[in-house]
């Protein structure tokens, strides 16, 4: 009698098959994550960097300074303070070119939400 060693083609064509099955459900979950854990990130940065500003206003005399150093980057997002008078400013959380998305997010003294990532993020 002949013994049967390995695989038949039929069986590691059907192996195959189920394994591109399972990645195509599994890549795009993932990048999914992704872009909604990216997106996440940059709504920390944005509230962080707020509390740094509110945290200067009350050290101030309730005035918004210029010159407050924002502490706030990521290796996905930088934000950075612009229009920044006594009694506004407008935050910018800017996407760098490493991210899966791509955009900025904005934040006002008045807790006005903005920017191009407003939409897919839920921002």
């Amino acid at each position: 009698m002949n013994k049967q060693n390995g695989f038949t083609l039929i069986e590691l064509v059907v192996t195959c098959a189920i394994l591109v099955i399972l990645a195509s459900i599994a890549i795009p979950s993932y990048t999914s994550y992704i872009e909604k854990a990216q997106c996440e990130d940059g709504k920390a940065l944005l509230t962080s960097a707020a509390q740094q500003m509110e945290r200067k206003r009350a050290e101030n005399g309730g005035k918004y300074d210029a010159n407050t150093a924002i502490s706030s980057s990521s290796t996905v997002f930088g934000v950075k303070a612009s229009n920044v008078s006594a009694a506004d400013y407008t935050l910018t959380a800017t996407a760098s070119s490493s991210a899966r998305i791509s955009g900025n997010m904005t934040l006002t003294a008045a807790n006005v939400h903005g920017g191009s990532l407003t939409g897919k993020c839920g921002w």
